[in-house]
Formats: C-alpha cells, structure tokens, sequence
C-alpha cells in the first residue's frame, strides 16, 4: 500500500467513523472505486484506532468523570447515580458485540467473504438508512444524557451487533437506536460514540497483534501510521462537526445520502462498472 493510498483511507476512515454512513462500507467502496482494491477487513479495523484516540481525546473529561463516579458508587454502594448508570450501561452494551462479533470475525475473514461483497454494502446501507428515518420519524428526541440508564446501554449495545455487517455503520446503528429510545439527536450521537470505545479499541488492537506477527514489513508499517496519523485528526475533526451539527439539525442529510449510496452501488454493479 502506497503513502497515497493510506492518507485516503485514513481520511475516509476519519469522516465515516462516527458520520452514521458507515466506515468499513466507504472502506471498502472507496479503493475499488479508485481501482487500489479491497485494502482487507485488518486493516480497516486497525486504522480505526486512530479513530478511538480522537473519541477517547475528545470525551476525556466525560470519561474521567465517568471512571470517578463509578469508583465512588461502588465505594458507597450507591449505584444510582448518573456516572454509575452510564458505565453500567457501556459495560453491558459492549457484551454483545464482544460475543457476536467472535462468532462473525470467522466468516469475515474467509477468502471471498460475503461479508465484505459490494451488494450486502449496498443493501446494507439502504436498510439502515431506512431505520434512520423510522427513527427520525418516531422517536421524542426529548431525554437527555441524566437520563441514561442499563436499558440504554443493552438496547444499543444490541443495535451495535449490526454494526459487524459491512455498510449498516457501528455509529448509525447505535444512533438509530439510542433516538428511538427517545434520546436528543446529540445526546444519541454521544452515548453512541462512548458506547463504541470499548468495541472500536478492542478490534483494532486484535486486528494490529494479528498483523505484526504476520509482518508488515517497513512499507506496511509505514501506511499504518499514515492511516492511523490521519485517521485521528480527521475522526476529531468530524466528531465536533456532528454533534454541533445534530444540536440544530435533524439527521435527514445522512438518510438521503445512505439511500444515494447504497442504490449507485447497485445501479454500478448491475452496469459490470465495478466488481462485487
């Protein structure tokens, strides 16, 4: 992989991470478009955590006030409060995917995965948008970040197990979840984003082992820290964006534009433009 061809992806990784539009879709699209090929589901998940350092960076306070208030819950037994509650709800809604996500890693990376074909991309991502709408629709949009609780983390911890099939986005389908549970726009998008810390840094570092000891030699380390560089600056950068964004406007860009993205994909594939 050549220097180029990492700072895109490591682009591309930073502006789909925690947009809801899919980070691994866009991955995998995004280089056969340019005709570089699929780059592989290792290297997508190990750029991503140049993605969990800006997220982690970003959220460091809410973090730290979360850690501190959950060691004081459990030092007075007392696990009301709304730190408690949020790192009860991160810690189970991370469960799921931990589980599920062992038992899609296998197939996912068998040669000619389905997993990864352009077609499940497609559907995938016109499916979710779908939801998003749904979402958009019924949901409150009225509780905020106090109001979270275990049943918040479990449901979209649930809807984060989507996330393992290319095209649906890790933080689409947990947006589309914690708004239909009534949350703020924003408020979703953050509980989103802490929710997926856990998720993102684990599958990055199994991702990063598995490839050192396969050796990347020097070229194959190099473009892994181009990708992680910019993948981290861009994934800041987009964080921001979104949740001042969402503060004032509805999520209704994003639908059009998965429903865009899903159906050009088909309509190339059934034109032989690209390969599946």
């Amino acid at each position: 992989m050549s220097p180029v061809e990492a700072l895109v992806l490591g682009i591309t990784q930073g502006l789909t991470e925690f947009l809801p539009i899919s980070s691994s879709a866009h991955l995998r699209v995004v280089p056969t478009l340019l005709g570089w090929g699929d780059p592989g589901a290792a290297y997508s998940a190990v750029i991503q955590l140049g993605s969990v350092l800006a997220v982690v960076i970003y959220f460091f306070k809410d973090l730290l006030r979360i850690t501190k208030g959950s060691i004081k819950a459990l030092a007075s037994k007392n696990f009301e409060s709304e730190e408690a509650r949020m790192a009860a709800g991160i810690i189970l809604g991370t469960i799921p995917i931990c589980v599920i996500g062992l038992l899609v890693k296998k197939l996912e990376e068998a040669e000619h995965s389905p997993l990864r074909s352009l077609t499940v991309i497609a559907i995938a991502s016109i499916v979710m948008g779908l939801l998003l709408f749904v979402a958009e629709k019924i949901g409150k949009h009225k509780r905020g970040m106090e109001n979270i609780g275990v049943r918040d983390g479990v449901l979209v911890g649930l809807g984060q197990c989507m996330a393992l099939i290319p095209g649906c986005s890790r933080s689409g389908s947990t947006l589309t979840v914690a708004m239909l549970t009534g949350l703020k726009r924003a408020d979703a998008a953050r509980f989103s984003f802490l929710l997926g810390i856990p998720a993102i840094l684990l599958s990055g570092l199994v991702e990063l082992h598995g490839a050192y000891k396969e050796g990347l030699g020097d070229s194959g380390m190099m473009a892994l820290i181009i990708g992680l560089i910019s993948a981290f600056i861009v994934s800041y950068a987009s964080i921001a964006w979104l949740l001042k964004y969402l503060q004032q406007h509805s999520t209704w860009i994003f639908i059009i534009y998965r429903l865009l993205f899903g159906i050009g994909i088909l309509v190339l594939l059934s034109q032989n433009m690209i390969a599946n």
